[in-house]
């Protein structure tokens, strides 16, 4: 009943959120459902009745799946791969360093008298530590789609928050158990370390199978489009399950699910059945959004709270100074490997978009009722998330504007810049094998290379797993283009042997669909690919080279072929029109009879 209402009163502000211009470009949408949540979770109470608290087994089973699973599913490959070791180091070396300086830095604090927190120790000063360090997927996504920052940014704060969940874990239950059993040795900490190994690699290997699973099932639905979307939801629910239920990353899941099961399913799947799962999928995670923001204002309400300004306040100072330490430092190493450096303005808003949210609020949530620092530990976590949320939520817009930060392209990619970009990775392959040297580029053709031979054999239905040709597609649009003139009337009825396309005048091209473009440039970018593929046996080498009568010879054989493909292609011209010209004498015939 109190979701149902929550419901009900979150639908009026999403829609007036939306609808007033002026709301949403001074308050994120993050900051309104939990000022709503607020006044949801007063009036409860108000009424005497008790309300609702935003309990971890319905967050990490029924809210958070969808979220990740949309935000995996449609992961930009491109820009993820180009920085996967910048987002690895960011989520990884920082989160760890966020977790021991603030763990560190809140212990020191508590062994001060005046603070009244003496009884607290390292242990449970590093577990506090390690929950509030992470970066939180859901308020990254609330507040970076809203300011429309640039892609590089984009990528890197909100892949840091992806995948920061495996370190995450890893430390909040490592922390929990030493809690428990007051000793650490040498070998708690080898462990320790295999163990986050364990639950990120786990967590991908497990997601990766059901993505497989997934492809593979999707070959066999062509006769029952209807249950298409569904098996996308079964299989990646499937893998977050089987993921938490051997104490894997589930996140780490989603995302390698998502990611490996798109290109084969959407090669297998109806268009109608894309559009279902696209448009289900943005409308779960957005339900999904809205009620975990609300439940954090109502929970919020709800209690218990056990305040201490000192801690309170010093947690929200280190989690800024550690977050900013963290990104320069980082950075300062990161830029003498990277080719495209990270900016001064980068770095700030890098370090400004750290937000925390319900993650947070959720381990802190798990702690036993027995736990002494417990409700201490949830007022300076919700202490955290709204002044990140709020503070940092609401600011970051009119300081993304201030700076003059690069901001996203709206627009969609040209066909002529896809083309070039393509074109671009090939030559730079090129380059890494004639350098001698094994790249990025080099192993993204190898792998390109094995899922085009291989894999898309098995996983994908018919023979759609075979890039039609360039010439082939352009060859059946000339065709359809030259009987359309012949019908019109604008091609004479005689054709000669040789014809000059240049005293045709075509008719007006019609416009091409969005599906038909899409077509095209499907087939322009995997020709780019096919071209390269055949004139491997002719790259260069610096050990052999052609001779002068062997490139003489391709030449004459390509020449022969051109001109054999010309005199076919003018031959089936001549027996179209001679066809037309029969049947039109056909019916001149019928009509004077």
């Amino acid at each position: 009943i109190y979701v149902f209402i929550i419901t009900l009163t979150t639908s009026s502000p999403h829609l007036g959120f939306h609808l007033i211009p002026r709301l949403s470009a001074v308050v994120p949408e993050s900051c309104l459902l939990i000022v709503v949540g607020l006044l949801v979770g007063g009036l409860i109470k108000v009424i005497g009745e008790e309300p609702p608290v935003l309990d971890s087994q319905l967050f990490f089973l029924c809210l958070l799946p969808p979220i990740i699973l949309d935000a995996g599913y449609f992961l930009p490959i491109r820009p993820f791969t180009e920085n996967v070791g910048t987002i690895l180091v960011f989520a990884v070396i920082g989160t760890l360093w966020n977790a021991f300086f603030m763990g560190g830095l809140l212990y020191a604090l508590c062994q001060i008298e005046s603070v009244g927190l003496s009884g607290v120790d390292l242990l449970a000063c590093l577990l506090f530590g390690s929950i509030v360090s992470a970066v939180d997927p859901v308020a990254v996504l609330a507040v970076f789609e809203e300011i429309h920052i640039n892609e590089l940014v984009h990528i890197l704060v909100f892949g840091e928050s992806l995948l920061n969940d495996a370190v995450t874990v890893v430390l909040y239950n490592l922390f929990e158990e030493f809690s428990k059993v007051g000793t650490v040795t040498v070998l708690d900490v080898f462990l320790g370390v295999v163990c986050f190994f364990v639950v990120s690699l786990g967590g991908v290997l497990v997601g990766a199978i059901y993505g497989f699973l997934a492809a593979f099932t999707s070959r066999f639905t062509s006769h029952t489009r209807v249950i298409e979307p569904l098996f996308v939801f079964l299989y990646s629910y499937m893998a977050y399950l089987s993921s938490e239920m051997f104490h894997l990353s589930g996140i780490m899941a989603l995302i390698a699910c998502g990611v490996v099961m798109r290109p084969y399913v959407e090669a297998n799947i109806s268009h109608k059945s894309y559009t279902t799962i696209k448009y289900f999928l943005k409308m779960w995670s957005s339900v999904s959004e809205t009620l975990i923001f609300i439940f954090l204002g109502v929970s919020t309400v709800a209690g218990p709270h056990a305040w201490n300004w000192t801690f309170v306040i010093t947690t929200v100072i280190l989690c800024l100074v550690s977050r900013v330490l963290g990104v320069i430092g980082l950075t300062f190493i990161i830029n003498k490997f990277r080719i495209v450096k990270l900016t001064k303005k980068d770095q700030f808003i890098v370090a400004y978009g750290g937000l925390r949210g319900a993650i947070a609020f959720s381990l802190g949530y798990l702690l036993s009722n027995s736990h002494q620092m417990r409700n201490l530990f949830l007022t300076a976590i919700i202490t955290v998330i709204f002044f990140t949320v709020f503070v940092q939520g609401m600011t970051i817009r009119p300081l993304v504007e201030l700076l003059a930060v690069k901001k996203k392209k709206e627009s969609k990619p040209s066909i002529n810049e896809e083309i070039h970009t393509e074109f671009l990775d090939h030559l730079l392959t090129g380059v890494e094998g004639v350098c001698g040297h094994y790249g990025h580029y080099h192993w993204k053709e190898k792998l390109n290379r094995f899922n085009k031979t291989y894999v898309k054999r098995w996983l994908i239905a018919g023979e759609n797993f075979k890039e039609p040709e360039l010439i082939a597609f352009y060859r059946k649009m000339e065709l359809k283009q030259a009987i359309m003139m012949v019908e019109s009337g604008q091609l004479p009825s005689v054709l000669p042997s040789t014809i000059s396309m240049q005293n045709i005048q075509p008719r007006a091209i019609p416009r091409v669909s969005k599906k038909r473009e899409e077509e095209i440039r499907r087939i322009l970018r995997a020709n780019l690919q096919n071209n390269k593929q055949k004139m491997r046996s002719r790259s260069y080498s610096r050990h052999t080279l052609f001779d002068a009568d062997e490139e003489d010879n391709v030449s004459e054989v390509r020449l022969r072929k051109t001109k054999m493909e010309m005199e076919r292609r003018v031959s089936v011209m001549e027996r179209r029109v001679s066809v037309m010209e029969r049947e039109g004498r056909c019916d001149g015939e019928g009509g004077s009879v």
